[in-house]
């Protein structure tokens, strides 16, 4: 089901809950509500659909969706300053971000599951992550 986008700062500022199986449906409606934004948004976490769950989905560098739940990063590097803006969010802010991470989650199967990323990809992922630490850029 594709889900309003919430926009309330103060929703947003609070840490997510780690997700769990009984979470999949969330999964499912961030994956459809991402579909729905893809022409102006590369990701988007469970926080930008109401629902306060470790859980991300971004536009992969072969244009699927790759969802993660309770991702983490693990190695980072490459350091950069950028400007982002966010669907939740007016405007655009400054922010560091690395252009190469390794990320650690599970899939729709409670997987547990290494990936490097890079580029915009890696940057979509390091966003997302910080929505479900309560980070508002």
């Amino acid at each position: 089901m594709i889900r309003p986008i919430m926009r309330q700062r103060f929703f947003l500022a609070r840490p997510s809950e780690t997700a769990t199986e009984a979470d999949l449906a969330v999964l499912q409606d961030l994956v459809e509500t991402l579909e729905a934004h893809r022409a102006t948004c590369v990701g988007m976490a469970a926080n930008m659909i109401g629902q306060r769950k470790r859980i991300i989905a971004v536009v992969d560098d072969d244009g699927s969706i790759l969802a993660m739940l309770n991702p983490r990063i693990v190695q980072r590097s490459g350091e950069y300053q950028t400007e982002e803006g966010c669907l939740s969010l007016d405007g655009v802010r400054p922010t560091t971000r690395y252009r190469n991470i390794v990320v650690e989650y599970e899939d729709a199967e409670m997987r547990p599951h290494s990936a490097k990323r890079r580029g915009h990809v890696a940057q979509a992922i390091q966003h997302e992550i910080d929505h479900c630490d309560g980070i508002i850029i």
